[in-house]
């Protein structure tokens, strides 16, 4: 598929219009007015290869990011890969993994992950986040308390656990005695660049391709450096979905 063909369908304004996700510390930083970061850097790169301007929106959390994709407001989004969001987002391999861990009280009786969910257990989450999404789908007695962020929710209303990004997670904890992270992470949160699920073929399989590229160059990785964001892992490879050659 030609490049101009890709843009007139990835960008059918004329503009590639990205939704930001400045709640995700790790990926996205600064303000609206100029934010930057990883996802910030890999949406410039995609407008500069297709050859259109690009027009960023900014987010406070990942549920209104996709909500702006969802309702057609955006044309590239990068959130954590989930099946709720699936239906509505067609999603790359992704670019980077990040880990969503628990923070107790040290005198909670709970030593590890694998001991968070029992009864009687709430644990504070981001509504909407990948792990609002990955936990309520997974915990089975243990109850999901929504909030603004899940460590202020686990704070503010006594909580047992509070769950959240790693990094962050550890900023509460050395900001807050009396507090500990529990091992191991309970999930892996993997980072991809999302398009509707209306795009051609061709357009899913340069972006696929572009992200790939990204990773496999090094640009990824100095894209993290650059933010100081070392709490992240560049991705690892993976073939194009159909197999490598497929268009």
């Amino acid at each position: 598929m030609h490049p101009v063909d890709i843009a007139s369908d990835l960008a059918p304004t004329g503009a590639l219009r990205v939704s930001i996700n400045l709640g995700n510390p790790v990926l996205a930083q600064g303000t609206a007015e100029r934010p930057s970061g990883v996802t910030v850097d890999i949406a410039r790169e995609l407008g500069s290869r297709l050859g259109v301007p690009v027009e960023l929106s900014c987010f406070a959390a990942a549920r209104q990011s996709f909500e702006s994709m969802a309702e057609g407001r955006a044309d590239l989004c990068f959130l954590a890969v989930d099946p709720a969001r699936e239906a509505a987002v067609a999603f790359t391999a992704p670019y980077a993994v990040i880990e969503g861990v628990y923070v107790v009280a040290d005198a909670s009786p709970i030593g590890s992950a694998a001991e968070v969910d029992r009864a009687g257990v709430r644990v504070g989450v981001k509504e909407g986040s990948a792990y609002d999404l990955f936990l309520s789908r997974t915990l089975e007695q243990a109850e999901p308390v929504r909030g603004v962020e899940g460590t202020t929710v686990f704070a503010e209303q006594g909580l047992e656990v509070g769950a959240g990004i790693r990094q962050p997670v550890l900023d509460f904890v050395a900001e807050h005695p009396g507090h500990r992270v529990l091992e191991p992470a309970f999930m892996g949160i993997q980072q991809a660049v999302g398009t509707t699920r209306s795009r051609s073929a061709g357009t899913l399989a340069f972006l696929h391709d572009v992200v790939e590229e990204l990773k496999a160059d090094g640009f990824v990785a100095d894209a993290l450096e650059r933010s100081g964001r070392r709490d992240a892992r560049v991705a690892p490879p993976s073939a194009r979905p159909g197999g490598a050659g497929a268009r």
